[in-house]
């Protein structure tokens, strides 16, 4: 059993069943994790390991800059709960800053990108020629295809080419979030007898990508949440206002029992920071809310604008 996680399947060696594998929504909220020495990194390392076998809904990575462990999750309780596990059964002590959404980049149209890699440093060199088109490619994620004739790129490079993009999709251009539904295509290109290689062609491909999604109209994404709040009847405008003016819309109501209504919509996890509070303030404590990820849409341009201008000045 040390090597079982949640979602394998259990059976008799003589009898295999597979039984469906649990579906894991994306983690959609990031928190940084601090220690203050090396030793309570790794225990911290450890601790987040142990704990991602069970529950495989929140991913961890440490900025190697920083050397803050970035966890992400489904919400602001789910990284409370995890955090507190860390303290109380691990025993690390550790300090987190404000929780940040995980955003998304994509595209909203088609753009070409013809990009020559050519490094020349004493002896062998490396260059690498592609022509990628990429489009929009709306909930499917990421594709790629070919259609090279001729011989122009070598069929070993191909596959070095798709790695350079897939390298370029973890760290988008707009604010360094991963980029998602798109379609690349690789249309043409060329490669030298002597200094073509597989690295040369996956830094070009990287780069053709990057320079194809400056021109293909880009845009930030921001999780949007399903929302479903209990509420009796009496403090039902006032919740309704409230998640009017966190952008929410709200798409049904119904009767669940006598006095009381169940809302269901939808409400940009931006907004939704500290709304535990505010909705047993609006309610005296009789109201009670659930919420999961539901899909990703176009942040307003003015949000987006704010967003790029704070990971322009993290970089610097």
């Amino acid at each position: 059993m040390k090597v079982t996680t949640t979602g394998d399947s259990l059976c008799a060696v003589d009898a295999p069943i597979m039984l469906e594998n649990i579906t894991v929504p994306p983690a959609v909220i990031s928190v940084k994790a601090v220690v203050n020495s090396r030793q309570e990194r790794d225990k911290l390392g450890i601790a987040l390991k142990k704990l991602l076998l069970e529950d495989p809904s929140f991913t961890f990575h440490f900025d190697e800059e920083t050397e803050e462990a970035i966890i992400s999750g489904m919400g602001e309780l789910h990284l409370e709960i995890i955090i507190d596990r860390v303290r109380t059964e691990f025993k690390v002590n550790v300090e987190t800053g404000q929780p940040s959404i995980s955003y998304r980049e994509t595209i909203t149209t088609e753009a070409t990108s013809n990009m020559k890699y050519s490094k020349q440093s004493g002896g062998k060199g490396q260059y690498a020629h592609a022509v990628i088109r990429i489009e929009p490619n709306p909930g499917k994620e990421f594709e790629f295809s070919e259609v090279v004739k001729g011989g122009v790129v070598p069929r070993e490079y191909i596959p070095a080419i798709e790695k350079g993009i897939v390298d370029a999709l973890n760290e988008g251009t707009l604010a360094k979030y991963p980029v998602v539904d798109v379609k690349a295509v690789l249309l043409d290109g060329s490669y030298h007898a002597v200094d073509s290689s597989e690295m040369a062609f996956r830094t070009c491909g990287s780069m053709a990508f990057k320079d194809a999604f400056r021109h293909a109209s880009p845009v930030l994404l921001e999780p949007i949440m399903k929302i479903e709040i209990n509420s009796p009847d009496e403090y039902l405008g006032d919740i309704i206002g409230d998640v009017n003016r966190r952008r929410g819309k709200i798409s049904s109501m119904r009767r669940f029992r006598k006095g009381s209504q169940k809302i269901n919509g939808t409400v940009p996890l931006k907004e939704m920071f500290g709304y535990a509070t505010s909705l047993r303030s609006l309610s005296s404590g009789r109201a009670n809310f659930s919420m999961e990820f539901h899909r990703y849409e176009p942040l307003p341009e003015s949000m987006a604008e704010e967003v790029i201008k704070e990971a322009a000045s993290k970089k610097k």
